[in-house]
């Protein structure tokens, strides 16, 4: 089998485990080849040359949840040192717009996964709750661009989001009773109805051309 028939058997294996077109694997490959200087793994210091990231108040965030082995499918827990191709093809796949032409079943599965993918990102510690003390940290460093807003504001609006998960997924409160943190399936309630578009997208990677989710 020549390269060229090799590398096609390969695009198309590619394209029926992540949904990707053979088009748009292709391009793809050559932002990993961008951010990886064509060696064969992508490691944390590549992200480096994303600009747009320069400026992201939750950076770091950002960078960790790429590596994180919840997202790439392949372990509960801990950090991957390096990804290959096809597990940055796992982690691009949970930033694919939902579309308009699929049906609901495959738009919710979707739509869990970036939600999931949100979660993972938040839950630094891997406990399968974002408590309190983690969500101060989320809107801090969000807010740390903002020199207007002190940090003592910062853990308020944080105190007071909480309050607002707890009465959303347990209701009335008693006064001694303590929530503990936000689960998966409250952070699905909390984002019942918001548009999941506007948080997750790849403009940093410049995707000019991401399919519908698969």
């Amino acid at each position: 089998m020549g390269f060229a028939q090799s590398r096609s058997v390969e695009t198309r294996q590619l394209v029926n485990k992540t949904g990707f077109t053979a088009e748009q694997i292709e391009h793809l490959h050559k932002r990993f080849n961008y951010l990886c200087g064509d060696k064969p793994t992508l490691r944390r210091s590549d992200l480096d040359k994303v600009s747009d990231l320069d400026t992201n108040p939750i950076r770091l965030k950002i960078i960790s949840a790429f590596f994180d082995k919840r997202n790439l499918r392949t372990g509960s827990g801990g950090f991957a040192e390096e990804l290959n191709f096809e597990e940055f093809l796992t982690i691009m796949s949970y930033f694919r717009p939902l579309g308009e032409n699929k049906d609901e079943e495959n738009i919710s599965s979707c739509r869990t996964d970036k939600l999931r993918f949100l979660f993972n990102m938040y839950d630094s510690d891997n406990d399968n709750k974002i408590t309190l003390e983690e969500y101060r940290k989320v809107v801090e460093e969000l807010l740390s661009g903002n020199l207007n807003i002190e940090k003592e504001t910062a853990k308020s609006i944080a105190d007071g989001a909480m309050l607002e998960a707890a009465s959303i997924c347990v209701g009335q409160m008693e006064p001694d009773q303590v929530y503990e943190g936000i689960t998966f399936e409250d952070f699905l309630k909390i984002w019942q109805g918001i548009d999941i578009e506007t948080k997750m997208h790849v403009r940093f990677l410049n995707m000019d051309t991401i399919p519908s989710c698969h």
